[in-house]
């Protein structure tokens, strides 16, 4: 099957019921009005802090990993903030896989189209980078309406979330690539088509190199690097952030140069990018994910 095909037929047995008993729930509140979902997701993420203390842990470790410059105090505000965000991202997520982004539409603010035509001009294919964001599905969506934009995404262990997100973003979407799936990837962009990625996540079993986040040693996937050099296409920076409900979707400038033959400089080049990103909304980012979970030289883990 094809990444750009239907997602196939739906897994039925009885052993998936109570998998789909949840998304039947999500899609539900998928479709409950925008002001009333970031409502419910706030209480939703105090919820999570009080409940999830892992991730609670692992947030408040990377906030003073990545962000000593903040006192204390402020720290622990913006990770209350970010697990408010977090809850609302959880209802973006749905609406934006399973519900309707109309209102949504109405205000929204894109900056850098104008970047992308010019690309698309030159025949060139374009590998957009972002983050992490709780807003990544909402934002790729809304940019699905003014470029044919492709996706690439880690497959889920469970068959029946798999089968629904990816019919659900190939809802908008131009083709779904999952992580394993460089080829088709790479036909892509060498037709001239825009790919989609985040790969600011420590990815197990995957080719990885040691670049700075935030000055840290992080593990970092090269396919950037790889993808950029195979296809020759441009790498660009693509942030997008919530404000006050609205959104804001920002193209920036190619990368210049890129690709190099220093695949750790080009990963510390493409984390740099990121790390702006995260400065510009810091609340927004996943800081429950274990970022520097890998250190080099088998040094001790940072997280409890």
């Amino acid at each position: 099957m094809s990444s750009n095909s239907p997602a196939g037929p739906p897994p039925l047995s009885p052993r998936h019921w109570p998998m789909w008993l949840v998304l039947g729930g999500i899609c539900l509140a998928a479709r409950l009005p925008w002001a009333l979902q970031r409502v419910l997701g706030r209480a939703l993420g105090r919820l999570m802090l009080r409940l999830l203390p892992d991730r609670r842990d692992a947030a408040r470790t990377n906030l003073a990993l990545c962000l000593p410059e903040l006192s204390e105090a402020a720290r622990e505000t913006l990770l209350r903030q970010s697990f408010d965000d977090l809850g609302i991202g959880l209802f973006e997520f749905g609406r934006a896989w399973w519900g309707s982004i109309a209102t949504l539409r109405r205000d929204v603010r894109i900056e850098g189209l104008d970047k992308l035509a010019a690309l698309q001009a030159q025949g060139r294919g374009v590998l957009l980078i972002s983050g992490h964001f709780m807003t990544l599905e909402t934002c790729g969506r809304l940019l699905c309406d003014h470029v044919a934009l492709a996706g690439m995404y880690r497959r889920h262990r469970n068959p029946v979330f798999e089968w629904a997100v990816k019919r659900g973003r190939l809802r908008y979407a131009s083709a779904m690539f999952a992580n394993d799936e460089l080829r088709a990837a790479v036909r892509h962009l060498k037709r001239g088509g825009f790919l989609w990625y985040a790969p600011d996540q420590d990815m197990r079993g995957k080719e990885t190199v040691f670049a700075p986040f935030f000055g840290i040693p992080a593990s970092t996937i090269t396919a950037t690097h790889q993808l950029a050099r195979l296809t020759g296409c441009a790498v660009v920076p693509f942030f997008h952030r919530r404000e006050d409900g609205r959104y804001l979707l920002r193209v920036g400038d190619p990368l210049p140069d890129f690709p190099t033959a220093d695949v750790v400089a080009d990963s510390a080049r493409v984390n740099a990018a990121i790390e702006e990103m995260v400065r510009q909304a810091p609340s927004q980012y996943l800081w429950i994910h274990r970022r520097f979970k890998r250190l080099p030289d088998g040094q001790p883990s940072v997280y409890s």
